[in-house]
């Protein structure tokens, strides 16, 4: 059965945005329909048109309100709520609140997750992502919801970096729209979970095929083994249709909620790293 959505935050943030984007136009593409990670459009700012890869996201960053008018009122995308609203149902049947908790909001970009996580309660948020642009749109279209915000590499993490974090006591990672494509690969996603505390919550998005036996970026793996080793334990897995393909066809995800029963072991860590 399918959840009810609540209404979004972005839709309330959007009309605050100094939105540049004049228009977005999904490009006739010579019958060539892209992989969802080469998908383009081209928009126009201030009368002056370019194309944008979706992935790059440093360009789309750098454009004022280009991000939601793309993915969330073009494309439809619905995940930072999907995600956050799962997270609130699934800790309410542990009779656990929103409140109790310190997430670290891993891929943050201009902080829509954030947001949602803010809006319900969460007052402690610490941004991550590896490039300076998703920091700087952050700061500048929802200043208020980091405590901080680290730009750093999770798989080459400095220990300066990693002592601060833990140092934060966070027990809640978020992870939405980021992993697969090679942005966040699955080694900097188990990293981000070793530095959530025990017990901790795990709430994370990925598209459907890359927990299937066939995929080859290691998430499905490390997904499987962690939780046959008693070190995460799922407690909800929900398929949704995260957006909209620049061809209309839906893209499916799944959304995962686990709780952290253990520490990650360093072979799995070192194993991930090679």
């Amino acid at each position: 059965m399918d959840i009810q959505v609540q209404r979004p935050r972005w839709v309330d943030r959007f009309s605050d945005l100094d939105c540049r984007v004049d228009e977005i136009r999904f490009a006739a593409q010579d019958g060539y329909v892209p992989t969802q990670d080469r998908e383009w459009c081209e928009v126009v700012v201030d009368g002056k048109t370019r194309r944008v890869r979706f992935h790059d996201y440093g360009q789309l960053y750098k454009i004022p309100g280009f991000y939601e008018t793309l993915f969330y009122q073009r494309l439809k995308c619905c995940s930072p709520i999907r995600v956050v609203e799962l997270l609130e149902d699934v800790m309410s049947q542990f009779d656990e609140e929103l409140s109790e908790l310190g997430v670290l909001d891993v891929g943050a970009g201009n902080g829509m997750v954030g947001d949602e996580l803010e809006a319900r309660g969460v007052a402690q948020i610490v941004g991550l992502d590896i490039i300076p642009e998703a920091r700087e749109a952050a700061d500048r279209d929802r200043p208020d919801v980091y405590e901080d915000y680290l730009i750093t590499d999770l798989t080459d993490l400095p220990e300066s970096d990693e002592e601060f974090l833990r140092s934060k006591g966070l027990n809640c990672l978020s992870t939405v729209a980021a992993l697969g494509f090679g942005d966040i690969p699955a080694a900097a996603f188990a990293k981000a979970m070793d530095l959530i505390e025990v017990p901790g919550w795990l709430a994370f998005n990925i598209k459907e095929a890359f927990l299937d036996e066939s995929d080859n970026t290691g998430f499905c793996k490390l997904i499987h083994q962690l939780t046959r080793e008693r070190i995460i334990q799922i407690q909800a897995y929900r398929r949704y249709r995260h957006r909209l393909s620049i061809t209309g066809e839906p893209l499916y995800y799944v959304a995962v909620i686990a709780k952290k029963l253990g520490d990650l072991p360093d072979v799995i860590l070192d194993e991930l790293s090679k």
